[in-house]
Parts: structure tokens; sequence; C-alpha cells
């Protein structure tokens, strides 16, 4: 059973950081692409980054150079590392399994997320 548990969200300041992890477990971690999104009310789910299991990463032109994304496929841990944060990165962020090589586009499963809030 696949499980993807998301923790260290909260409020930030502008111009502060947080780093979100994912706790994995129930697959081949170290097989699999990975990738968190985030959603706020009204409005889709969108990709913030996304990393391969070589360790390839793509982020969303919205948080290139600011965020991060890192994998230790010793712990099965995802993490986003979010700098320089913005109100407009005030959202829900979901850890998501996605798939394995040329299929890295899928979606398979997700967390059930944690709440990031940037505000003065």
């Amino acid at each position: 059973q696949v499980r993807l548990l998301e923790s260290g969200g909260g409020l930030a300041q502008p111009g502060g950081s947080l780093r979100l992890s994912c706790a994995a477990s129930g697959f081949t971690f170290s097989a699999y692409c990975m990738g968190w999104f985030r959603q706020t009310p009204g409005k889709e789910r969108e990709m913030v980054a996304t990393i391969t299991a070589a360790g390839s990463t793509a982020y969303a032109d919205s948080v290139q150079g600011r965020f991060a994304i890192f994998r230790d496929d010793a712990e099965n841990t995802l993490s986003l590392q979010m700098n320089i944060l913005k109100a407009e990165d005030s959202a829900m962020y979901y850890c998501a399994l996605r798939g394995k090589g040329a299929k890295c586009h899928l979606l398979i499963e997700w967390g059930q997320g944690t709440q990031v809030t940037v505000s003065s």
C-alpha cells in the first residue's frame, strides 16, 4: 500500500523559507519519479517540482530559482526547500508519486497535503 505523508508546512513571512518533507512507503521509492504539487481553492492543482529516479529536476517557472526538490533514497524521503517565499506561494502542497522512466509524467498517488501560508 502506497503511503505518502507530508510535513513541514506552516506560516512563513514573505521572503522567508520553509522545508517540506514527504515520508514514502509501500513501493520501491528509488525507482520512481516523485513530485510536489500545490493547489489553492478554486484552482487546479499545479506542478511545482519533479525529480526523476536519476535525480534530474524540473520546476514550474513561478518557483524556478527559489525552490529546490531533493530525494533521499536511503530514507525514502522527498523534500522541497522553499526560499524567498511570496504570498502567492500560499497553497496546500502535495507530495506525488509519479511514474517510472519514460512514464515519469504519470500521477499515481497523492499524499494528504500540508498547508503553507505566506503572510506578514
